[in-house]
């Protein structure tokens, strides 16, 4: 049998990786919800939570979300947000500061109630918690203008997936 080596040592006395090696994901964890939200007011959970402990305070989480949602509203216009949270934190939201921007607003020239078709949000972020604690990542829905925001439209599955990936 021969004898594997790396960098001059044999395999059982290799303690750590090569440096360089980072980007490998270490863990997967999903959450997912097929209960209908309606939300009429300001933010509040939709049901896609997900919880995970980082194995390092120095790797990152990469939490993907993916859900169906439809808008409804009465007077002309109608204004919703979701909003990515860490624990309390908001990380990705409506107002430009964080990556991605979630303000979904639409107009109708109609006095009846206006309807958007069903479609799907997605939202990616690769956060840094720093942390080993179990972290929990969720999302919240945000109604503006008495109109209504709904989540997992027609108890359809959404899900939320948070991957930690290595330093």
């Amino acid at each position: 049998m021969a004898i594997i080596t790396l960098n001059n040592n044999s395999l059982s006395s290799v303690t750590a990786l090569p440096a360089g090696v980072g980007g490998k994901v270490l863990q997967v964890v999903e959450g997912t919800s097929s209960t209908q939200h309606t939300n009429t007011g300001g933010l509040a959970d939709i049901g896609l939570s997900v919880s995970i402990t980082p194995s390092s305070s120095s790797n990152k989480v990469l939490v993907v979300a993916s859900f169906p949602y439809r808008l409804f509203e009465n007077n002309y216009y109608a204004s919703g947000q979701f909003v990515l949270l860490r624990d309390s934190t908001i990380i990705v939201d409506r107002s430009g500061s964080t990556e991605q921007d979630f303000n979904i607003e639409i107009s109708s020239s109609a006095t009846i109630t206006y309807h958007t078709n069903a479609t799907r949000c997605n939202i990616q972020k690769l956060d840094s918690p720093s942390t080993t604690s179990a972290t929990t990542y969720k999302i919240q829905s945000g109604s503006f203008v008495g109109c209504d925001v709904v989540s997992m439209w027609n108890n359809v599955t959404g899900s939320i997936v948070a991957y930690e990936v290595s330093a």
